[in-house]
């Protein structure tokens, strides 16, 4: 599902997980979401690409709904752009197309890598309880029904804690947060997974 947005057809999700898997669209969106507005020439120059080819890249990610242009400071050939509030969650993989389930498993495998790295800064940067980096393992029994409660209740608590860019108090900082949940293997004495 995507939230706020009409439910996505296979066709939609394949197109937006080919998209987001473009090293360059996800530049692109990485720079709107820290510096909240460009325009092709500024992003050319930043990312080392052509106007042309930078240019190309928003309009493709303007029709997937990611970006929508500044009217008030676009004018003539300069349209100036800004990422759009998104959230997407995956659906199950049996249920997805071929296609799909192969542009969402290379988009995944991207996510892998740059949260592997961003564990290791998280470490590399923790100076205690009190710093920006956090670090934290948990364990825990939960019925799966609580675990989809406590998901809720952590997105809620984002939403709660976090603001959009344009709203963000005063030495408030971009944060990047990951949230994973897996049960552990099936319990070998009985064949049911642990917690059942």
């Amino acid at each position: 599902m995507t939230d706020g947005l009409p439910e996505m057809t296979s066709l939609e999700r394949t197109a937006l997980y080919k998209s987001l898997g473009n090293p360059l669209r996800r530049r692109i969106l990485e720079y709107l979401g820290r510096h909240g507005e460009a325009n092709s020439t500024v992003l050319a120059r930043e990312l080392g690409e052509s106007s042309g080819t930078t240019s190309y890249h928003l309009r493709r990610l303007a029709d997937q709904r990611l970006i929508e242009e500044i009217p008030e400071k676009s004018g003539g050939r300069e349209r100036w752009w800004r990422a759009l509030p998104f959230r997407h969650t995956t659906p199950d993989p049996a249920a997805m197309a071929p296609d799909e389930y192969a542009a969402a498993a290379r988009l995944a495998h991207l996510k892998i890598e740059f949260d592997t790295a961003l564990y290791h800064r998280a470490h590399q940067q923790y100076r205690g309880p009190d710093g920006w980096a956090q670090v934290q393992r948990h364990g825990t029994w939960m019925t799966r029904e609580e675990l989809l409660s406590f998901t809720r209740d952590y997105r809620a608590l984002l939403d709660r804690y976090g603001h959009p860019r344009e709203e963000a108090p005063e030495g408030a900082r971009p944060m990047l947060m990951r949230y994973y949940a897996v049960p552990e293997p099936a319990d070998e004495r009985s064949g049911e997974p642990a917690g059942s």
